[in-house]
């Protein structure tokens, strides 16, 4: 019994016919009934309880479970279930009267009016305690079943916070009103946005539909309510909100209807779905101040007050410095609410946004708008350090041209050990037919799946790739995989070993330790398109005598493997000096990190590249340009695929370096000033009062090259000094 009852307190208790288990009441059973339910225990083995992947308000229900309890006493079936648990919330069903009147040892049903019950159900609920192996926290429990009762009743060493009383994973509830499209809409963007927040193993997020927050006990289960509807909300509904902030309940608003006592909306037509600038209080009393959209409506308080320590506050830069983002506490059990109207929620690729250059001042906000976000969830209590690292996973050797596959399995049987291993200065990599889950996947030791036929991957379509890629040599001997550490130390062991003509290449989904230029951390997330691609170039040869151009050509290369595409030519993706990918000179998209090893008379060279073509949040993707361009010039022009544009990157790639070595620099400047972001720029070398001066160009070894004042061209190596674009800054490189 006390296993049933830990199943109930962490919602994992399910019963047949759709029954939703609300409370546990002790039931006297006439001994016919309970020899039958003995019979039946003896033939029939008992099910196990598993952990429901949803809350019990949602959970479907588990045949067999439960199904024939107390079946044939009449007194069962006409039990209706009582709202709240453990008497924590609302009034018994059967009615008000004293139901322990004539209540007898033989009664049907002992309900929780009844003394000897109670002191049942007390007795029970500690012994669920003692007997569980997890820390079950102390519910809320007030012996007269009165609602009112328990929503006053807390723990006193939990006072001021909300607590999860299941141990479950935490929920964060969204209600976004009717169930039209509109709304459902409205709750994808929302969950989108949190989910891009919060680390998804620590909480999990779903939907409160009006009935349920109306019928259902959610707040026993919900750390953040989120409320983002424009609707009104009706008044049974919005009592049932005051009274889960009443219990220490945690609230945010976002361009809602929803308000508290002393804190009005006020409708102003003129900041209606338009851009504005906001000045946002943290904390710690430090501000950001970023584009936003706002919703059109203000929030009016009483006159200003001083921020206490802690508050949140975000008001307009404009004469009235109108408020659009509250922190308002509710109650004595340290309930609070953060009520926006700016539209937090919105990309700015939304189609609210209407002009390409409100979508240009939201998208150089955008990272600032996640900085506000978790701010506002962090003050809410929940945790945004998303810690979670994806786990490593083996890599698979594939090939985009069957061709190659024999000289490839000939290669290998020579070159790999008895163990079937090749070892380099970094890691290991081991050659097996097939992956098992007991085989080692760490940074040093990894295997690789040389069997293609069972390959299958969700991120990477090989049929794609090959379809793209039209090299003679590059890019035709792929190292895939979905996570691993750096694509850079996947062709380690391989880069002087596998001949030049097999075109290596590593591509993964994820990286967890990407590297940029000078030691930066180069984030990886899923819908950027990383790879690094072997290249051998002639020591004697117009390249080899100026690898810097290098980086340039894999920059310029990913930029004309969009705009060469039909219809995508006008896509405004740049190169920026010296190894950049930008949207316009507004926002960085991608980079490339060139690693070159002179071997006798060959440079043998890594390049790694990444660059956003899904991934819209943080900062800027390709399809974010493309749903752009759609939308000014009503075109239909689909989003683009990573493996896609990684093999077509490779194709120009090849292009490019044969035009090179064929007609040196002069071959491929014409294309690279074409799309590069400097043209005619002025900028001010080392600091913000250091000289003024004017981009040139390239030189023939691909350093910049800049004309000062007098007259006197000065040429900026890459490798000690950076380019910030946005203050029009050449400054030394930090050590």
């Amino acid at each position: 019994f006390s296993k049933l009852g830990v199943a109930f307190m962490e919602d994992r208790l399910q019963m047949a016919n759709g029954l939703i288990p609300q409370k546990i009441v002790s039931v006297h059973l006439q001994d016919s009934t309970l020899q039958e339910l003995k019979d039946q225990a003896a033939t029939k083995p008992a099910r196990s309880l598993q952990p429901s992947p949803e809350p019990a308000v949602q959970g479907e229900p588990d045949p067999g479970v439960m199904e024939h309890v107390g079946k044939d006493d009449p007194a069962v079936l006409g039990a209706e279930p009582t709202p709240g648990r453990g008497g924590a919330s609302g009034n018994e069903a059967a009615g008000e009267s004293d139901r322990g009147e004539g209540c007898t040892e033989l009664c049907g049903l002992h309900l929780s009016s009844c003394h000897e019950c109670l002191e049942l159900e007390n007795s029970t609920i500690e012994s669920i305690r003692f007997a569980s192996a997890e820390d079950i926290p102390d519910l809320p429990y007030d012996a007269s079943g009165s609602g009112e009762g328990a929503a006053e009743a807390v723990c006193p060493e939990r006072e001021g916070r909300r607590t999860n009383l299941t141990g479950k994973a935490p929920n964060i509830l969204f209600y976004v009103g009717s169930d039209s499209q509109e709304a459902l809409g409205r709750l994808q963007q929302v969950r989108s946005v949190l989910a891009d927040c919060v680390d998804p193993d620590s909480y999990t997020l779903y939907h409160l539909p009006e009935e349920s927050a109306r019928r259902d006990p959610w707040p026993d289960n919900c750390l953040l309510l989120v409320i983002a509807t424009r609707e009104s909300i009706p008044t049974d509904v919005h009592q049932k909100f005051l009274a889960y902030l009443s219990q220490g309940g945690k609230v945010l608003g976002l361009s809602s209807s929803f308000t508290l006592a002393g804190c009005q909306v006020t409708s102003k037509d003129a900041l209606q779905e338009t851009v504005q600038s906001l000045v946002f209080s943290k904390a710690d009393r430090s501000q950001v101040t970023l584009s936003i959209l706002s919703s059109g409506c203000v929030y009016e308080q009483g006159p200003r007050e001083p921020l206490r320590p802690g508050q949140l506050q975000g008001h307009l830069e404009n004469e009235d410095q109108d408020r659009l983002i509250v922190q308002v506490p509710f109650g004595a059990r340290g309930g609070e609410a953060v009520l926006c109207q700016v539209h937090l929620e919105l990309p700015p690729s939304s189609p609210v946004v209407q002009t390409e250059e409100d979508f240009n001042l939201l998208k150089s906000s955008n990272t600032r708008r996640y900085e506000v976000l978790k701010e506002i969830l962090t003050t809410l209590g929940l945790s945004c350090d998303v810690q979670h690292v994806p786990a490593l996973t083996p890599l698979h050797l594939l090939l985009a041209a069957e061709e190659i596959r024999d000289p490839l399995l000939r290669w290998l049987e020579r070159c790999v050990d008895a163990g079937g291993v090749i070892k380099s200065s970094k890691l290991s990599l081991t050659f097996v037919p097939s992956y098992t889950p007991e085989m080692e996947v760490t940074p040093a030791a990894l295997p690789v799946v040389t069997d293609t036929a069972a390959f299958s991957s969700a991120h990477f379509d090989l049929e794609i790739y090959r379809q793209n890629l039209q090299t003679k040599q590059l890019g035709k001997v792929i190292l895939f995989a979905e996570v691993t550490s750096s694509t850079m130390n996947l062709l380690d062991g391989l880069m002087f070993e596998m001949p030049q003509e097999m075109g290596l290449i590593a591509i993964a989904v994820r990286q967890t330790q990407g590297k940029g230029r000078g030691g930066n951390a180069w984030l990886s997330p899923s819908g950027c398109a990383l790879s690094t691609l072997l290249v051998s170039v002639p020591l004697r040869s117009p390249l080899g005598q100026r690898i810097p151009f290098v980086q340039h050509l894999m920059s310029l290369a990913v930029v004309e493997a969009v705009r060469s595409i039909p219809g995508y030519q006008d896509i405004n993706l740049r190169v920026k000096w010296p190894n950049d990918i930008y949207y316009s000179d507004l926002m960085k998209l991608g980079g490339v990190l060139v690693n070159s090893t002179l071997v006798g008379e060959t440079f043998y060279i890594l390049i790694g590249c990444g660059f956003n073509v899904t991934n819209s949040n943080p900062t800027i993707c390709i399809n974010d340009l493309i749903t752009e361009h759609n939308k000014k010039h009503g075109a239909d022009l689909a989003p683009l695929r990573a493996d896609c544009l990684i093999a077509r990157t490779v194709t120009v790639l090849e292009s490019l370096i044969g035009t090179f070595q064929d007609a040196g620099p002069s071959g491929v400047l014409p294309l690279y000033y074409k799309y590069w972001a400097h043209s005619a720029q002025r900028v001010r070398l080392g600091s913000a009062e250091g000289p003024e001066v004017w981009i040139v160009g390239l030189d023939d070894s691909g350093f910049l090259q800049v004309h000062q004042e007098g007259g006197q061209v000065v040429t900026v190596h890459p490798d000690g000094n950076s380019f910030d674009m946005l203050r029009n800054l050449i400054v030394p490189k930090q050590r």
